[in-house]
């Protein structure tokens, strides 16, 4: 299994996860049709909500019904398993993001660095500052437990979010933009930064430490570092050589 310590990219364009059905309120609409449409997306939020406080091996199916304000039977109309709602959770979560963002990749017009300080910048504003980046703490602290769910994470977020990145960086590069660097391993750089703030957010980040992280600064950061370490400046002038030996 590969690592999940990059949470975000990867080699192919994702197939895009299905959506939950369409919950506009219509006009017109029976409220009990409107409510029956809302069904799966409130059980969604709430079972993201459990797993991330409590963990999924406490987590009871019963516990995610009761929180949605719905039937154990309903649930299990939707979701027949424990571990299939999570799998839901992480598409309706996750995996869209990323759709979302290999989209964003196809039509962009711009630089390369303009393009990659875009998508970081995105990144934390759809998943780091929202209720999905607990995903990333669950995953990290269950994963071993649960084979399946982890390759399942793995197959649907960790790999497609290295290609996103890795497709980013390799746009630079062949442009002349970005100078000749080990894609992988600078993926690794820009993913560990993006993971361990979401991460902090859910852990020492929740304790109120007395000097937090404003994650945006440190995002802002990595994208100063990284563009600047990418560049493909010309090359500096040799150094005139020492008096006597011209």
């Amino acid at each position: 299994m590969k690592p999940a310590s990059s949470a975000l990219s990867a080699a192919a364009p994702p197939t895009a996860a299905p959506h939950p059905p369409d919950i506009t309120q219509h006009e017109g609409t029976p409220s009990r049709q409107r409510r029956k449409e809302a069904r799966p997306l409130e059980l969604l939020d709430a079972a993201l909500g459990l797993f991330v406080e409590r963990g999924f091996a406490t987590t009871r199916s019963e516990d995610v019904a009761v929180r949605a304000g719905v039937s154990k039977g309903t649930l299990y109309l939707y979701y027949p398993s424990k571990e299939e709602l999570l799998k839901a959770v992480i598409r309706h979560h996750v995996v869209n993001p990323i759709v979302e963002g290999m989209e964003t990749i196809r039509g962009f017009q711009g630089s390369s660095a303009d393009l990659l300080a875009l998508m970081l910048r995105l990144w934390w504003e759809r998943i780091g500052e929202t209720p999905a980046a607990g995903i990333l703490k669950l995953m990290m602290a269950e994963g071993r437990n649960f084979p399946e769910i982890a390759q399942f994470y793995v197959d649907e977020v960790i790999d497609p979010s290295n290609a996103m990145m890795g497709r980013m960086v390799q746009r630079g590069i062949d442009s002349g933009e970005f100078r000749q660097v080990d894609v992988r391993n600078v993926v690794g750089v820009l993913c560990g930064t993006l993971v361990f703030m979401a991460v902090n957010k859910h852990s020492l980040g929740g304790c109120a430490p007395a000097t937090p992280l404003d994650p945006k600064a440190v995002i802002e950061a990595q994208i100063d570092l990284v563009l600047n370490g990418l560049a493909n400046a010309p090359a500096a002038p040799r150094r005139a050589a020492r008096k006597g030996q011209e």
